[in-house]
């Protein structure tokens, strides 16, 4: 869950937007209203379509998995994932040495998985690099169970819309460009490496 997410990132440094100093007692509402740049960040990514990517270079990040590698890293170029529905996509990047996670969230054992992601990333970023750590949330919608809400609350809205009365997601899926830093919406051809091995581990409650 983003609380879950923000308080586990508060014990070792300040989130910032903008250069400014988030207090995380803030709603998301409030968050929202009082830095626009995320209102036009999350309108320019949901009004691109989704690009198909290619597997080559791909290493695709399913639901519950996370993934890190650095622009020096010669198979892997994108990091992607997609379905995620009431599911969250984050993206941490290192501007320093550019090393890059994907996680692919859904709210189980949150804060666990933000701390081995942040050792992760740690182990990837030599400390003489400098910079900061970029963060980046994309998924959920406004579902009628309301479990999005509970992750991102207000800021869902950016990423719904709606079909004969029914809501969906506008973005399923993201890619990162390892190189570049972009972020964009996706979708995938493939899915692996051993994609029904990986799945099984979810559907066992692992």
């Amino acid at each position: 869950r983003s609380s879950d997410l923000c308080r586990a990132c508060s014990l070792d440094m300040p989130l910032l937007i903008d250069g400014r100093r988030v207090d995380l007692s803030s709603s998301v509402l409030e968050l929202r209203d009082s830095h626009p740049c995320l209102l036009e960040t999350a309108r320019a990514l949901t009004s691109k379509p989704a690009e198909i990517v290619e597997p080559k270079g791909l290493l695709y990040v399913q639901q519950r998995e996370f993934a890190v590698t650095t622009p020096s890293d010669r198979s892997v170029s994108v990091l992607g994932s997609e379905d995620a529905t009431t599911c969250h996509l984050l993206v941490v990047r290192h501007t320093g040495s550019g090393a890059v996670c994907l996680a692919h969230c859904d709210g189980s054992d949150t804060e666990d998985e933000v701390s081995m992601i942040m050792s992760c990333m740690n182990s990837f970023s030599n400390k003489l690099d400098g910079g900061r750590l970029e963060l980046h949330l994309v998924g959920g919608f406004s579902d009628d169970r309301h479990l999005s809400q509970a992750l991102t609350k207000q800021l869902v809205k950016l990423n719904d819309k709606v079909e004969n009365s029914i809501h969906f997601p506008i973005i399923y899926g993201i890619a990162v460009n390892v190189q570049t830093a972009e972020i964009y919406n996706a979708t995938f051809q493939e899915k692996g490496p051993e994609e029904d091995l990986r799945s099984a581990r979810i559907l066992t409650g692992g």
